[in-house]
């Protein structure tokens, strides 16, 4: 059940699909019914809502407002639905969470685990993406709440949460000759074979803006978009990691030497819990917030 208006559900679906016709084909209706709702619309708001080309449709700034409003109304029909279905039978309540790999080894999880022991009625759906994902995710309903990196200010979503989360260590095995050292400069690291998350990660665009600056070319043995490889690089003893304290655990802590790494550059970067502006928040989006902040508690 959709509980937006016929004119707005045609209105998503054009502003979704680009044309009327595919918007048409998408909702089993003829493009001359969704083209007199439309019109109706525009007539209502006293403003246009796309600019018509011979190719299709696209937005005013009207109309990605309205898109947002949307957006939100979509949301919070679906958790109002699905309220009631919890008060009437029970039912389990689901919550999207995006995450960026860094916070899904060991943070995110954790947090999730300890808020499941307190909610038997709540499943989690945790998708890995890419930071950028993840917003964009948040911004467009597609996810109730994001676990990400950020290198500057979010204006599509409500940062709930931020938290400094630098690229701060460099994770070797205690035999390695940068283990006895208190801190490591980028100079240090070129001289050894180093791990790191692949390009499009915020660790790696700032390790290249970082290496770039003082004219250094590291040695990267290992690229990879997922955490657990460029942890066991270092674990094996064959070179550096690149690490943030988020991603690890208590057996890495223990077992590996973290050294602290000395540069502005790597530290302009920020964790965000994100979610959807202008969303009226279910309590139980709102208490997982808090358990997400309240996880933090095991880094410090």
């Amino acid at each position: 059940m959709n509980m937006l208006t016929p004119a707005l559900l045609y209105f998503h679906a054009v502003a979704q699909e680009g044309t009327l016709t595919e918007a048409a084909v998408k909702l089993h209706v003829s493009a001359s019914a969704i083209s007199r709702q439309i019109n109706k619309l525009e007539s209502s708001l006293g403003t246009p809502l796309f600019n018509r080309h011979a190719r299709g449709v696209e937005l005013t700034e009207a109309g990605r407002l309205l898109l947002a409003y949307v957006r939100r109304a979509e949301a919070e029909g679906a958790a109002v639905r699905e309220e009631l279905l919890v008060s009437m039978q029970r039912k389990t309540r689901t919550l999207r969470v995006a995450c960026a790999e860094g916070f899904a080894r060991v943070w995110v999880p954790s947090a999730i685990a300890n808020f499941s022991r307190q909610h038997d009625d709540v499943e989690f759906h945790l998708d890995v993406v890419s930071s950028s994902e993840g917003t964009r995710r948040v911004a467009e309903g597609e996810a109730d709440i994001a676990a990400v990196f950020s290198l500057g200010p979010q204006s599509r979503v409500t940062v709930e949460h931020s938290m400094p989360t630098p690229v701060a260590f460099a994770l070797v095995a205690p035999g390695h000759p940068l283990a006895g050292q208190p801190r490591a400069t980028l100079q240090d690291l070129c001289r050894y074979k180093l791990a790191i998350t692949a390009p499009g990660s915020s660790q790696r665009e700032l390790l290249d803006l970082a290496m770039q600056i003082e004219g250094l070319t590291p040695s990267i043995s290992l690229q990879s978009d997922h955490i657990n490889p460029v942890i066991q690089f270092a674990r094996a003893g064959v070179g550096v990691s690149l690490v943030s304290g988020l991603s690890l655990d208590r057996r890495d802590r223990e077992d590996l030497v973290l050294v602290n790494l000395d540069h502005p550059v790597l530290r302009q970067r920020q964790g965000q819990i994100q979610t959807m502006t202008g969303r009226t928040q279910p309590a139980i989006l709102t208490a997982f917030v808090d358990a997400l902040i309240d996880a933090l508690e095991l880094f410090d």
